[in-house]
Order: structure tokens, then C-alpha cells, then sequence
């Protein structure tokens, strides 16, 4: 290697320092803070003087009511969402490229596009007033005003109060917010599929349909298959933002989900130690499961990480 290329090295080196302190002090460095997981801490004493406790804490996190529930909050709409996150991008991916208008493929692609850009706390104000119950029928949000008005419902739903509702709308929500985005990655794949492929089948009487099922479809697959396995190790990720934005006391029996355990064990009732616990083991089975991911990702799509 000549001197200027160890300069231009260098150079490179040097533009990657910034980012590397930045990623190590508040990415790396924190990961000291999880022994108040094993200890009784007290802010007053700091890491070094607080008691330790070994596993204590875990023992007293599984005898917790509000641990199970959230553990199977948590489950429950993390998979509905990986699902919905799977199947809408795909049909809607392949609903457009039915399309042979593009600008108006481009404008449905932009409009569907733009929430994902949005943050949950913008969102989350658009939601409450879009479904609102309000105190009567009259001053009902929309959703709840479009359904009087068609008849599907004879009174106002409490989409964001009422425990049995919120899970789905929490779901179907989040689904909405990022379909569109979602859809970019199996557009692109639908590009390398061979042109010719779709000539062949044409000719041997296969109609738009059948191309879909026969060439379209088993075309994409393998991308399929890697989104989704990828998917598995955020599992135990449910959407803090999300949930925080819009639940309640009145929700917490079905939306309660274990980032916002957390929150509400360490910030709200400052039981650090507790809630130090509850972020370890979310840490370690979300570890373990991305291993997981990436092993059926490397079996099922030729996918490999490392």
C-alpha cells in the first residue's frame, strides 16, 4: 500500500472516530448500568455501594401480577403485527404492479408512503381525534360517525378505551403507518424477476391471475421468507411509542406490554432494580431469538449476517 492510499485510510479512519465514541458512549457504555438488574439500588449509593442481591429481583419479577400479562401483550401484538406487516406490503406490492398508469402508481405509492414519516406522537394526536368516542353520538370522531352513519354500530366504539378494542386498533394502526414503506422491498424484488418468465406463461394461456400465482408469486418468495424470519427477533418489541401514545389505566389488562412495564416500574414508581430486571430478560430472549432468526434466514433465503 503506497502513501496515499494509508492517507486516504486515514482519512477514512478518522470520519468513522466520531460515530464510533458517539455509538460506544450511549450504546455500549450503558450496558454497565444492567448490574442494578442483581442489586437493590439506591440512586443515593450508585452501582459500587448498593447491596447485591443475586437473582432476587427475578424471582420477584416472576411473582409480579403485571409481568404475565404483559409477557403475553406483548406476544400477541408483536405476531399480529409481524403478520399484518408481511401480508398487506405483499398484496399491496402486488396490486401495483398490476398498475400500468405511472403517474398514478407514483402518487398512490408517495400517499401511502407518507405516514410512515410521521411520528407516533403526531399520529397518535390524529388518532384520538379521528376515533374518538366523544361524549355523544354528535361529537363522535369520524370513524365512529362514518359507522353510525352506514349503520354498522348503534352506538360509539371506544376504540382507544375499551380493552377488548384496543389491541386490534393498536395493530391495525400500526399496519397502516408502515405498509406503504414496507412495500418498497418487494417492488424492488418484483424488478429482478425475469421479464420472460411472464412471456412464457402468456403463451402457454396463463392470464394475469395465474401469472401471479405461478410466477409472481414463487418469484418473490425467498424475500418472503427473510423479512419474515428477520422478523422473529424483534418479537418481544411491540411498539413502546406506539402504545404509550395512545393506552390508559383502562387498557393495561390488554395493551400493557413490557417496554412500557418497564417504563412505568422504573420512571413512574422508581423501582429501578425491578425494572432493570424486566429490560435484562427482554434483552436476552430478544438476543437469543435474533441468533434464531438469522440461522432460518441463512437456511431458508441464503441470508447470512456473519
Amino acid at each position: 500500500m503506497n502513501s496515499i492510499d494509508k492517507n486516504r485510510q486515514r482519512v477514512f479512519h478518522l470520519m468513522l472516530l466520531l460515530p464510533v465514541v458517539i455509538l460506544f458512549i450511549f450504546s455500549y457504555l450503558p450496558i454497565f448500568g444492567i448490574v442494578i438488574a442483581f442489586q437493590d439500588y439506591q440512586p443515593g449509593l450508585g452501582f459500587f455501594k448498593s447491596d447485591w442481591v443475586g437473582f432476587e429481583n427475578f424471582r420477584t419479577l416472576a411473582l409480579l401480577p403485571d409481568f404475565m400479562p404483559a409477557l403475553r401483550n406483548t406476544l400477541v401484538i408483536a405476531v399480529f403485527k409481524i403478520i399484518g406487516n408481511l401480508v398487506f406490503p405483499v398484496a399491496f406490492a402486488l396490486m401495483l404492479n398490476e398498475l400500468r398508469v405511472k403517474w398514478f402508481k407514483k402518487t398512490v405509492q408517495t400517499i401511502t408512503y407518507l405516514p410512515y414519516f410521521l411520528s407516533w406522537v403526531v399520529l397518535g394526536g390524529i388518532l384520538l381525534d379521528f376515533l374518538s368516542q366523544g361524549n355523544t353520538s354528535s361529537d363522535a370522531g369520524l370513524m365512529n360517525t362514518a359507522l353510525l352513519n352506514l349503520g354498522l354500530i348503534d352506538a360509539p366504539i371506544s376504540f382507544l378505551g375499551d380493552k377488548h378494542v384496543f389491541p386490534g386498533t393498536v395493530i391495525i394502526s400500526d399496519v397502516w403507518k408502515h405498509f406503504g414503506y414496507n412495500t418498497i422491498v418487494y417492488l424492488a424484488a418484483l424488478t429482478n424477476i425475469n421479464p420472460s418468465l411472464y412471456e412464457a406463461s402468456s403463451i402457454d394461456g396463463a392470464g394475469r391471475w395465474k401469472q401471479t400465482w405461478s410466477v409472481t408469486l414463487p418469484g418473490i418468495t425467498p424475500i418472503i421468507i427473510l423479512m419474515t424470519v428477520l422478523s422473529i427477533g424483534s418479537i418481544l418489541n411491540a411498539g413502546f411509542e406506539q402504545i404509550f401514545v395512545l393506552y390508559s389505566p383502562s387498557v393495561y389488562e390488554t395493551g400493557d406490554i413490557i417496554d412500557t412495564l418497564v417504563y412505568r416500574l422504573g420512571l413512574v414508581d422508581s423501582q429501578f432494580s425491578l425494572s432493570a430486571a424486566v429490560g435484562v430478560f427482554k434483552s436476552v430472549v430478544s438476543g437469543i431469538l435474533i441468533l434464531v432468526s438469522f440461522k432460518l434466514a441463512d437456511k431458508y433465503a441464503g441470508y447470512r449476517v456473519f
